[in-house]
């Protein structure tokens, strides 16, 4: 799938992530906690960007996804600062 993306010039990049009990939070005031949110559920695994110039078409990047990864796929477009 990232071969078929990259052939077809949408990919960014994209990666797993460690297991979520590794992360830390850092709050606005500089304190660092170690592991997840406890009250969270769901955790992020991994991401995918694509520069697609429609949603429609990074929905159906998003499915092609969905597919190679085996997991269902959030799809937001990015805000740069």
């Amino acid at each position: 799938m990232v071969q078929e993306a990259t052939d077809a010039g949408v990919w960014v990049f994209g990666g797993g992530l460690k297991d979520h009990r590794e992360g830390s939070i850092v709050a606005t005031d500089g304190t660092v906690t170690h592991g997840p949110y406890p009250e969270s559920k769901a955790h992020l695994g991994g991401f995918s960007v694509v520069d697609a110039p429609f949603r429609d078409e990074a929905l159906k990047w998003a499915a092609k996804i969905a597919v190679a990864c085996r997991c269902a796929q959030e799809v937001r477009e990015f805000v740069p600062g």
